[in-house]
């Protein structure tokens, strides 16, 4: 039987450092919303580490569910991988309601329309005491960017116009817009944040 699955080194790095922090933040069981799961590597690494969690990986590409179906074949805590268009008006497919929400190195690699969907689903299908989880690279204000974030956010913009690493306070306010805001930012390997967003509460 062919193989689809694909493989990035990256996710393959960073999932260990990643996974730490979830350990950290998650209760011992959930639903958790994979949004751009990309080659499924983090779907199969999270899930096999968390098993009181539920796993439901999505992406925009079709051609990338099946890679996704078969990193996570032997995990019986990981759905079937969904199509999910996160500029769709409603996440077809996707729980009501879902107890976090993690999403790595979509918000630089797509329209900054994305992220303001990203935040809006969210917003739409957290539970009151729900997380959303994002990992990426941000241009953060007084501090220096590394050289190798300059160089990348440059090739973004060269492969697309609407890419590019995001302000971090952009980010924040589209989140606060959409009842959001970030509780924990922690600097990763290779420059990039893994940031904690959660409902805000009412005054």
């Amino acid at each position: 039987m062919h193989d689809a699955r694909r493989h990035s080194p990256a996710a393959e790095r960073n999932a260990p450092h990643i996974l730490a922090e979830l350990q950290r933040w998650l209760p011992a069981s959930g639903l958790m919303l994979e949004i751009a799961s990309g080659t499924g590597q983090h779907a199969a690494a999270f899930a096999a580490a968390l098993p009181g969690w539920q796993w439901q990986p999505t992406d925009f590409d079709a051609d990338a569910l099946p890679g996704i179906a078969d990193w996570c074949a032997e995990l019986s805590n990981v759905r079937t991988p969904l199509p999910l268009d996160v500029l769709a008006p409603t996440w077809a497919g996707v729980s009501a309601e879902v107890d976090a929400i993690y999403c790595a190195n979509m918000i630089h690699i797509a329209p900054w329309a994305c992220t303001e969907a990203l935040m809006r689903g969210a917003s739409r299908h957290l539970a009151p005491q729900g997380m959303l989880i994002t990992y990426g690279p941000y241009l953060e204000d007084g501090v220096d960017t590394a050289p190798s974030n300059l160089a990348f956010d440059a090739d973004l913009k060269q492969r697309h116009p609407a890419w590019g690493l995001r302000r971090l306070a952009d980010v924040a306010r589209v989140a606060r817009a959409h009842g959001l805001m970030l509780r924990e930012r922690v600097a990763m390997p290779a420059n990039n944040l893994l940031l904690l967003w959660v409902q805000a509460q009412p005054a």
